[in-house]
């Protein structure tokens, strides 16, 4: 296939002049081009989670928003005017925006041991989600269009290819470095305002005074802002919120936490805590040897816990800041106590792994307000309230040994879906002791194998006439009282693709270029959906931590740089076979059951992971760059697939009703339909 045979008219009629930029080669450009638009992207995904506290819980509204954006700018790829140089007023007006309109969440009590009921305070949601939506999918378009004006400077469409995937894999080194760093968003500004400015003075198309006026004082304004909230005294930030710390007097010495604006615990000790001690009073036998904390946050559970009388406690908290907060903040000091093993993980993950038997296991107010990536529409604590994770309690309990859950459960199908759970696993119904407190129900579970163990007064009853079924490890769940996807979600992505469609045609101009690529805008959406099939079996192969997360979507770069490499040496004389080959590796991913993976080894586990996660996404890509290397219009074809990506991202919500396993289903689906579309470039006359 020529290079050009497919291109439209238009283009072949007004070719881009290949000028590099004025003192940077063209693959470093791309490099830190496309290095500047996966960081702004992936740093917008978490910042603005912590300012908007609704995108904690629908941060992939932002990441629609981005592929909306990036497509749109390789659509414009030979427009006349040039959006790169309004990128940094665009950035700026965003984090303005947010800034000054931010979305609190306050308690309505004066206490800060209990919550009560919580109250909103700010733009309502409807609006903050419509505006972010589309400021960020206005920013990712102007940095994306220069993304795109440099990639199409390459005859070679994968040598591009290769470029933008090399700045994209730095970009996520860097974001995964500053959070390990628990660096603030000035660092992040300051990295996003160097590359701009770097890139801005290598542009080889002139800018006017008064533009580069305001780039200056756009990237200014960027630091500034963004350093005021930086320095803003009792704020620090973890790998997953921003986190607020007060030593309110009441306290006694202890500490007040928020994340990501709400209220979210207080360090009290421990005759201060009635609530903390309230399992105890349900144990047969208060001898405790070894005691299990999941969701240890600032230390309570654990300094009650040591003041029972505990040998040891292993506390696992998944966050380093909250414990470090706690270590230095709580009045009994219970991380300092030698009997105390702290284990920064992942709950689920230290179940499966540990082979240490307990004789407490205490589910402590394990209720995180994040999801795992703007990829997914699991949380941090999903994989703890599954049925499979409670087995895995069961596993690591004593003969005698207790398990103990709770927290604020203000609905009562949710608290009789755990109960459920707990009775189907353990056999029996467990014991329930709930408070009404501040319009909130607290609610304690007990249960052991053995009932003798738990001394119980009110065995649980449900209030529910239909209880939810458990949450299981395929539909992770446990806050959705049905499988189903609610209705604010299906109005928002009506709202989205209808916003798309008019942001697309109005910002690049007629739809009908694209329709050639009709077969890469369904890769598009099939890879986002294998992606995060992926994301979310990592979660809980290995944990739903951060450091999980980077290496999954490094692991998934690497995958399609490999891809490449091979494609740009070797042309597969009949594509169909790599289709063929897709498909054999989808039913392969989705016959293997999650559970026979965690019951291997890490070592086996990882590598079978590997092989199950990776070789759909290696074979994926394989598909992906030969038809991608022979295109007339490398812009064109990028920005169908990115445009694609997009429309996976609401498809995503389909696990929701069907569960992740299911979502390969309508993987093999798209792929099918990007073979229907593609086959004219099949022949072997045209490889």
């Amino acid at each position: 296939m020529s290079a050009t045979t497919d291109a439209p008219v238009a283009e072949r009629a007004a070719p881009v002049v290949r000028h590099a930029g004025r003192f940077l080669g063209d693959r470093v450009r791309l490099v830190l081009l496309s290095f500047l638009l996966l960081f702004v992207e992936l740093a917008l995904i978490r910042w603005t989670g912590s300012n908007v506290v609704f995108l904690s819980y629908f941060s992939n509204f932002v990441l629609l928003g981005s592929f909306l954006g990036i497509g749109v700018g390789f659509l414009r790829a030979r427009a006349k005017l040039h959006l790169f140089p309004f990128a940094p007023i665009a950035l700026m007006l965003l984090v303005a925006f947010v800034r000054f309109f931010p979305v609190q969440i306050t308690s309505s009590r004066s206490d800060f041991l209990y919550f009560g009921t919580l109250k909103e305070s700010g733009p309502p949601r409807w609006l903050m989600l419509t505006v972010i939506f589309l400021a960020v999918a206005a920013v990712m378009a102007t940095i994306g269009e220069g993304v795109a004006r440099t990639f199409a400077r390459f005859d070679e469409s994968l040598q591009a290819y290769k470029y933008d995937l090399i700045g994209s894999l730095l970009g996520i080194v860097a974001i995964s470095a500053l959070a390990f760093l628990g660096a603030p968003p000035l660092a992040w500004g300051g990295v996003a305002a160097a590359l701009f400015a770097v890139l801005l003075l290598d542009d080889s198309v002139s800018h006017a005074g008064w533009l580069r006026a305001l780039e200056g004082l756009s990237l200014l304004g960027i630091v500034a802002l963004l350093a005021i909230e930086s320095f803003t005294a009792g704020l620090s930030w973890s790998p997953y919120y921003k986190i607020e710390v007060k030593r309110p007097a009441a306290l006694h010495g202890g500490s007040a936490v928020s994340v990501n604006g709400v209220p979210h615990q207080a360090n009290y000790r421990p005759k201060d805590n009635p609530i903390y001690n309230l399992v105890y009073g349900h144990i047969a036998d208060p001898r405790l040897e070894d005691v299990l904390v999941i969701g240890a946050g600032g230390g309570n559970d654990v300094a009650v816990a040591l003041a029972r009388g505990a040998k040891r406690v292993d506390a696992v908290e998944i966050d380093p800041k909250i414990y470090d907060i706690g270590l230095r903040t709580h009045p009994s000091h219970p991380y300092s106590d030698p009997r105390v093993v702290r284990h920064i993980n992942d709950g689920r993950a230290f179940l499966e792994r540990t082979d240490r038997k307990y004789d407490l296991i205490n589910l402590a107010l394990t209720d995180s307000i994040t999801l795992v990536s703007g990829q997914s529409s699991i949380r941090l604590e999903s994989y703890l309230f599954t049925k499979e994770a409670i087995e895995a309690v069961k596993s690591r309990l004593t003969p005698d040994g207790v398990f103990s859950m709770y927290n604020y459960y203000r609905e009562d199908w949710l608290l009789d879906r755990y109960a459920r759970t707990l009775q189907e696993v353990f056999g029996h119904r467990p014991c329930l002791e709930s408070l009404g407190i501040g319009g909130a129900r607290l609610a304690v579970l007990v249960t052991s194998t053995r009932p003798s163990a738990v001394k119980c007064s009110t065995p649980w009853v449900a209030k529910t006439a239909n209880v939810p079924a458990p949450a299981t490890d395929d539909h992770p769940f446990p806050y959705l009282r049905e499988a189903s996807i609610p209705g604010f979600y299906l109005a928002t992505i009506a709202l989205i693709l209808l916003a798309s469609v008019v942001f697309v045609r109005a910002a690049s101009g007629p739809l009908r270029p694209m329709f050639q690529y009709a077969d890469l805008f369904c890769m598009g959406a099939a890879f986002l959906l294998l992606e995060t099939k992926n994301v979310v079996q990592f979660a809980l192969l290995f944990g739903t931590t951060w450091l999980v997360n980077s290496l999954v979507f490094v692991g998934v770069l690497l995958s399609v740089l490999a891809a490449v490499a091979l494609s740009r040496r070797v042309t597969f004389r009949r594509p169909i076979v790599l289709y063929l080959a897709l498909l054999a590796s989808l039913v392969v991913s989705a016959a293997v059951p999650a559970q026979w993976l965690l019951d291997l080894a890490v070592i086996p586990r990882f590598l079978a992971a590997i092989c199950l996660a990776f070789a759909p996404i290696f074979i994926a890509n394989l598909v992906f760059t030969q038809r991608f290397k022979d295109v007339g219009s490398s812009t064109t074809a990028f920005g169908a697939n990115l445009l694609g990506a997009m429309i996976g991202g609401c498809l995503e919500y389909l696990a929701l009703i069907t569960g992740y396993r299911a979502l390969l289903v309508p993987v093999a689906v798209l792929y099918g339909c990007a073979f229907a579309f593609g086959r004219r470039y099949l022949t072997p006359a045209n490889t």
